[in-house]
C-alpha cells in the first residue's frame, strides 16, 4: 500500500525523512528476497572419485562419455561440485 505525501508545508528536513523512510523500507525488501551467490566449489578427480565412492578409471570413463563435465587448467582437470550432484538421479 503507497503512502500519499502531501508536499504543502512540508520542510526540507522532513521530505528527506518520508525519502529516507521509504529507500529503507525498499531496502529490507530486498533483503528478504537476496540470495547471495555461493562461489563455484571445483574437485580434483581424486575428490570426485572419494565423493563418489568410485576409483578413478570411473571418473576417467564418465568425462570420455560425456557424464562428466571436465574443466581444466594449466593441466589439471576439474569439476564442478554442483554439476557432480545434478549428475546422479534419483532411482524410484
Amino acid at each position: 500500500m503507497e503512502k500519499m505525501i502531501q508536499l504543502i508545508q512540508v520542510t526540507p528536513q522532513e521530505l528527506q525523512e518520508e525519502i529516507l523512510k521509504g529507500i529503507k523500507a525498499q531496502i529490507e525488501g530486498l533483503k528478504d528476497s537476496y540470495q547471495p551467490k555461493e562461489p563455484t566449489e571445483y574437485l580434483t578427480r581424486k575428490e570426485v572419485s572419494e565423493l563418489l565412492k568410485i576409483n578413478l578409471s570411473t571418473v576417467y570413463n564418465w568425462t570420455k562419455k560425456g557424464k562428466l563435465i571436465p574443466y581444466g587448467l594449466v593441466g589439471r582437470v576439474y569439476y564442478k561440485r554442483s554439476e557432480i550432484e545434478e549428475a546422479l538421479i534419483k532411482l524410484n
